[in-house]
């Protein structure tokens, strides 16, 4: 099985995670399974930037992104070449290390 690593992040993740994941898996989905509340605020659906990451190894692993989710991506928090929506990126079979950003751009956190 294919592993995320997270890396610390100070207030979702302090320790950081190494994550055993089924192939096809979000990883969004895969970080609130395993009780890492990254943002979500459209429930997953590619339609805001609340669950934006970095994904810092493995990038070209993961299937190219859409038309929509690179037109929300431009209005992410510290955009950068590795960034993607953790809702869009799906596991395949290459171990992924990833960064959540210290900020989103929602205002107000949500409670999920």
């Amino acid at each position: 099985m294919p592993q995320l690593i997270i890396l610390p992040h100070e207030d979702l993740c302090p320790e950081g995670a190494v994550l055993e994941v089924e192939k096809g898996t979000s990883v969004c989905r895969a970080m609130l399974a395993n009780h890492i509340e990254i943002e979500h605020a459209c429930e997953m659906s590619n339609a805001c930037t609340t669950c934006h990451i970095y994904i810092r190894e493995g990038f070209d692993s993961l299937q190219e992104s859409d038309e929509i989710e690179d037109d929300l991506l431009d209005k992410a928090w510290g955009l950068d070449p590795d960034s993607r929506l953790s809702c869009q990126a799906v596991v395949g079979e290459t171990d992924l290390v990833i960064e959540i950003p210290k900020y989103t751009i929602n205002q107000v956190s949500e409670n999920h």
